[in-house]
């Protein structure tokens, strides 16, 4: 073999050993599109277009009124340019959570853009912001569904200084909505609790409390959804029977009752698969 053909071998050695450390040529983003989701790689991250957003029309939700008017009053100020506030929205699992915000935002969703981000991917966070940055002529929500931490995790850190307390702090072109089936998005000991002191007559908690509640504490509007009696659950599902075209009567109740049981939980979300089961079975 020439000394030509081994300078070309460990030339190719030398690139492919480079390869991976050269960031990617960025993919250019159509601002155009309603909402975008997050993707994240080695070398940095990039909005993914999203041109058809999944959604529920508001009047399908039941029971949670308050919540409702809450999230999407906020959500108008915001689109019009108004003072309003990061939203955690907590509580029990299948009442509609992340439905609710999805559908109070696609009523303004020709004012203000969606971006669906991961918990893994917070760490990015600082990118996103900075690329939103150049975008001041449109505002978004940027939304986490089901954040919760777990002792030794890193990533709350870069959520709590977006929120509050960094430097390069979102514009007032962005806020935060996230989703939890925690209050305080971090576990709690027991062992915690003996920290608290009583100083001048005041409890005041320990440090290891005061950090894991400073970060929910950082959302300005907390909502929290409950679980759902057994009339609230009947309202739900003759509401999605009747949605998706069905009908409700004595027998289609006591089936949404039997399926509640066998599910051994009364939500929005069993209310939704009851229907589509019931009403895409009639089909047969």
């Amino acid at each position: 073999m020439s000394d030509i053909d081994l300078l070309f071998n460990r030339l190719n050695q030398l690139l492919d050993r480079l390869e991976p450390l050269i960031p990617p040529a960025s993919q250019p983003c159509d601002w155009q599109a309603p909402a975008f989701y997050w993707r994240s790689g080695t070398n940095g991250g990039h909005l993914q277009a999203v041109y058809e957003p999944h959604h529920v029309p508001l009047n399908a939700l039941q029971n949670v009124e308050q919540q409702k008017q809450a999230i999407f009053r906020n959500t108008a100020q915001f689109a019009q340019g108004l003072p309003a506030n990061n939203i955690l929205l907590t509580g029990a699992r299948g009442t509609g959570k992340s439905t609710l915000i999805k559908s109070c935002w696609y009523a303004q969703k020709d004012l203000v853009k969606l971006i669906e981000i991961d918990k893994p991917d917070l760490k990015d966070l600082g990118q996103l912001l900075s690329l939103l940055s150049e975008r001041e002529q449109d505002r978004f929500i940027i939304f986490c569904d089901d954040l919760s931490f777990e002792e030794g995790e890193s990533n709350y850190k870069a959520l709590k200084s977006a929120l509050d307390g960094s430097i390069i702090a979102p514009g007032d072109n962005v806020l935060f909505y996230a989703t939890s089936n925690r209050r305080h998005l971090m576990p709690h000991k027991m062992s915690e609790n003996l920290e608290t002191e009583l100083v001048d007559g005041d409890i005041r908690p320990g440090d290891t409390i005061e950090e894991k509640t400073s970060l929910s504490e950082r959302f300005g509007l907390w909502l929290s959804f409950y679980p759902f009696r057994q009339e609230e659950y009947m309202q739900a599902a003759q509401a999605w029977v009747e949605h998706l075209g069905g009908e409700w009567d004595d027998e289609v109740r006591a089936a949404a009752l039997r399926w509640s049981m066998t599910r051994g939980s009364r939500s929005g979300r069993v209310a939704w698969q009851f229907a589509r089961d019931r009403v895409g079975g009639m089909g047969l």
